[in-house]
């Protein structure tokens, strides 16, 4: 680890754009100054904007590299590290992969959800990003509960999300193209995957005290609790007698509203900025965050879109580039407890991506440093001297 200093362009520091040098040591975000100073290790920030990194709190996109087709599997750890290389490129430097644990089959069963979590642990110091456990627990999979009791007392679940699309499911079964995909996706025959429907749907009655149950082991050992896809007031408030105060992409502006009024955070999905819309044709994320019903923006599905859509709120006047920055990265790590990075500010954690904005909708990571290392550069010449720290040689 090397001491750094950024000099020369902006930094976002609390809610003002201004002109900083930046001093990390240690890992840590030492000083902020308005002069320069010396360090191992300067780089040229002029031209760039120096923000705080991105608290992706919601994304699947790694499942592509998993399974880029129908059937085709890759392993886990190529599609973790490939998954790790994009998010950083794209300013994420604390991802939570959003793993579903289903009780279908396949991608989503429940082999993969462990192979996932291990990957993830065994993973962890060779990847750039801080990389977290977001497990998506689909409420019917009832007899995974005991084994998610167990990981959260272990300490192995950064958040819990509680989704529920049985009634999806059950909606799709007579729609012979919709059924005959879930039927490919979960490896089964037609009848066996007809039978595991009607079995699992007929324990209906014992999802919600497996929901109570759950989240109370979650508040006891401190995790954040989110509920997914809530469809009214009423839903929202019965989750939050339970604890569970963050709403996954309400799918309403009632709720949404209702939330918010609460004291809830609302999470919705950056790619709907981006792309003007909801691709399932539910609420305009872009429609929320002018209305003040949107905390938190996710990656869901598309690493890139955090950062597009930051700054396409900024230059569509819905929000100050301040403002939008902060639904990618302090409302996140508020939401989640990590109260040590969000902000560029004396003692927090050195997560500083720089970025150039001379086309805002197209905005640019040059650098990334995560945790105090550079862990991405894509224009060297920026480096302005790189003394060798000195190494310190332990015992044996």
């Amino acid at each position: 680890m090397t001491d750094i200093l950024i000099e020369g362009g902006e930094a976002l520091v609390g809610n003002d754009l201004v002109d900083a040098s930046i001093h990390v040591v240690g890992g840590m975000i030492a000083e902020i100054r308005s002069r320069s100073g010396a360090a191992s290790l300067r780089l040229n920030s002029n031209g760039l904007i120096a923000l705080p990194g991105i608290v992706d709190m919601h994304g699947d996109a790694f499942e592509r590299q998993m399974m880029p087709r129908p059937g085709v599997d890759f392993p886990i750890d190529v599609a973790l590290v490939d998954s790790d290389r994009q998010a950083i490129a794209n300013g994420v430097t604390t991802v939570f992969h959003a793993t579903t644990w289903s009780w279908e089959p396949g991608l989503r069963g429940t082999e993969n959800a462990h192979r996932l979590l291990d990957a993830i642990e065994g993973m962890r110091p060779r990847l750039a990003a801080d990389t977290r456990f977001h497990l998506r627990q689909e409420t019917f999979n009832l007899d995974a509960e005991p084994t998610i009791a167990e990981w959260m007392a272990a300490g192995r679940v950064d958040l819990l999300a509680f989704n529920d699309h049985m009634h999806m499911t059950a909606a799709s079964m007579n729609n012979p193209k919709k059924r005959a995909r879930m039927v490919e996706r979960s490896g089964l025959t037609e009848g066996e995957f007809d039978t595991l429907v009607e079995r699992v749907m007929a324990r209906a009655s014992d999802v919600p005290d497996s929901i109570a149950r759950l989240a109370s082991i979650a508040r006891d050992h401190g995790i954040p609790l989110l509920s997914h896809d809530d469809e009214s007031p009423d839903q929202r408030a019965g989750f939050r007698t339970m604890g569970i105060d963050i709403a996954e992409f309400p799918i309403n502006e009632e709720t949404a509203r209702a939330a918010i009024e609460a004291g809830d955070f609302t999470v919705f999905g950056a790619p709907n900025v981006v792309r003007g819309g909801s691709h399932t044709g539910w609420t305009s994320a872009a429609d929320m965050v002018s209305k003040g019903l949107c905390s938190i923006l996710a990656s869901d599905y598309y690493y890139p879109a955090p950062l597009l859509a930051a700054f396409l709120l900024a230059a569509d006047n819905i929000l100050p580039l301040p403002q939008a920055w902060a639904l990618i990265s302090s409302a996140p790590a508020a939401a989640t407890g990590l109260r040590d990075r969000g902000q560029i500010a004396t003692g927090k954690r050195a997560d500083i991506i720089l970025v150039d904005a001379q086309e805002p909708l197209r905005p640019r990571v040059v650098a990334a440093i995560a945790g105090g290392d550079m862990v991405h550069l894509t224009e060297p010449q920026r480096l302005l001297s790189a003394a060798p720290a000195l190494r310190r040689v332990e015992p044996a």
